[in-house]
């Protein structure tokens, strides 16, 4: 339990209630947008501009470089906003997304757009980082686990909805759905209307600012066991969203409408994980653990040794209950740990950590596929990694005996 200064969400007379929550909450989807709404459109994208050199290479890259850059610079943008001040960052980076997540639609050469993109991913490095630390410096305990589990359900849900708008806009060009980035000034203008920066209550009484650049209070050593598991957990919870299509394929599916449609179903588990663990937060975070690498072993297993489609959609929703479950206890459990002038670096290595995992995940599928043989045979490997996850907390479980969760004062 991280000591020292604590922080005052309510100072001058504010409360955070429900607008300054759901500010914070809906920028949560700006990280699905990048990849996901822009999908539909690729192919148009690589035929605009078939003739650029290296255009196979580059041109999927307006997709992921956002991703990449939240991976490499999330920390950075902790340490920035613990300096100089979250909110302020805050209305930088909003500006920034917007101006920058609309170029596309004007500029004419592919690599300008590859530009504006890494401008894109610096905003949202940014984005997510400062509006989870926000989330961690105005809420307590209980409403804090809601909103930040909130993050989880959002991202799937808007996963789906922005892969339909994405197709329906890119009807008419490759350039109309980069028209959505425009909704980020709303998303700005809710933070001006319901955030403002927080401060802390000094020893003496006092209520200023804390922005430092001390790393006297992270704690290291728990952080970094934090983020092992996260980088774990984010493989697993990005492999079924990645390879469901390709194991639907396998099990001999060729319809690409249908493949899309039993995908999004399967992962209305995430949201559905998301909902129970609102009722089960109050466990001890090992057993949390526990319960989550279980149904995700065992959601592995049976995506492997499933021999119909639906037999294998069963196994693909188990998966994402348990991965439901897992994101907001990693997330909740690395933010319990961190004090007021550390925590928007703490927040930066936990989005830096789950965004690797995301890399790492079809890696490790490809690597263990090409050993075993197989995709299918390769989910038995993760259910058995995923089963000795569960059994450690259950080690865990049994050695520590925690009654409740630590959480910041």
């Amino acid at each position: 339990m991280p000591g020292g200064n604590r922080v005052e969400s309510n100072i001058g007379g504010r409360r955070p209630g429900l607008a300054t929550g759901i500010s914070l909450l809906v920028p949560i989807t700006l990280s699905t947008m990048a990849i996901v709404l822009l999908a539909p459109v690729l192919p148009k994208l690589q035929a605009e501009f078939a003739g650029t050199p290296n255009a196979d290479y580059l041109a999927p890259m307006v997709l992921t470089m956002p991703a990449l850059c939240v991976a490499l610079l999330s920390p950075a943008a902790g340490a920035i906003g613990d300096y100089f001040g979250r909110r302020r960052l805050l209305i930088f980076a909003f500006t920034l997304y917007g101006v920058v997540g609309l170029a596309p639609i004007f500029l004419k050469d592919l690599k300008l757009i590859l530009i504006s993109r890494v401008g894109v991913g610096i905003a949202e490095a940014l984005i997510m980082t400062l509006t989870t630390t926000l989330i961690g410096d105005y809420y307590r305990d209980g409403a804090r686990d809601r909103w930040l589990a909130a993050q989880t359900a959002v991202a799937s849900v808007s996963a789906l909805l922005f892969l339909n708008v994405g197709g329906l806009l890119g009807a008419f060009s490759w350039r109309a759905p980069f028209w959505v980035y425009s909704s980020a000034f709303a998303m700005l203008a809710a933070i001006l209307m319901f955030t403002w920066e927080p401060e802390v209550i000094d020893d003496a009484g006092h209520a200023h600012a804390a922005h430092t650049a001390s790393w006297a209070k992270f704690p290291w050593l728990r952080m970094l066991g934090i983020l092992a598991v996260t980088v774990f957990g984010s493989m697993l919870f990005y492999t079924m969203q990645i390879q469901a299509a390709s194991g639907l394929n396998a099990h001999g599916l060729t319809d690409t409408a249908k493949i899309g449609f039993y995908t999004s179903i399967a992962s209305l588990g995430v949201p559905l994980g998301t909902f129970i663990y609102s009722r089960l937060r109050r466990l001890a975070t090992p057993v949390l653990l526990l319960i989550e690498f279980a149904l995700l072993g065992v959601g592995f297993m049976l995506m492997s040794a499933g021999t119909t489609v639906p037999a294998f959609l069963a196994g693909c929703a188990l998966n994402q209950i348990g991965a439901g479950l897992l994101l907001p206890t990693l997330l909740v459990w690395a933010m319990s740990q961190l004090a007021f002038e550390v925590r928007g670096r703490g927040t930066g290595f936990w989005q830096s950590a789950f965004a690797l995992g995301q890399f790492l995940s079809p890696i490790a599928v490809v690597t263990i596929s090409r050993q075993t043989g197989s995709l299918l045979s390769s989910f038995s490997w993760l259910g058995f990694a995923s089963l000795a996850a569960a059994a450690a907390a259950g080690i865990a479980v049994l050695a520590f005996r925690p009654t409740a969760r630590a959480v910041t004062p």
